[in-house]
């Protein structure tokens, strides 16, 4: 069974930190792994994203705030929250992607992340 587990998440204060984790099982060598966010209504964004080689890309509403890394062995995943602010409250997702010649990705179950005084 191919699984993302994300962990980590919960309520913060603004100005706070917060460590997402997601551990993967089930499947290996993944080309990319990501952090995404859905608002209530809204559609899935991502937030950040990186490479097996470590390229990352970020949204540009966390760049500065927010580090996502990987532990390619472990087949896990981070995403380090910094300054955390009410705008990013949101449910977070893992999603990994791979394949060579069939693609395939997944995602994890989402764990809410709350910033609030």
């Amino acid at each position: 069974q191919v699984q993302l587990a994300e962990s980590g998440g919960g309520l913060v204060q603004p100005g706070g930190s917060l460590r997402l984790s997601c551990a993967a099982s089930g499947i290996f060598n993944f080309n990319t792994m990501g952090w995404y966010r859905q608002f209530p209504g809204k559609q899935r964004e991502l937030v950040a994203e990186i490479t097996r080689g470590g390229v990352k890309n970020y949204a540009d509403s966390v760049k500065g705030r927010f580090t996502i890394s990987r532990d390619n062995a472990k087949n896990t995943m981070y995403l380090q929250m910094n300054s955390l602010k009410s705008e990013d409250t949101a449910v977070y997702y893992c999603n990994a992607k791979g394949g060579i010649i069939v693609t395939w990705e997944y995602w994890g179950q989402g764990t809410q992340v709350t910033v609030s005084s």
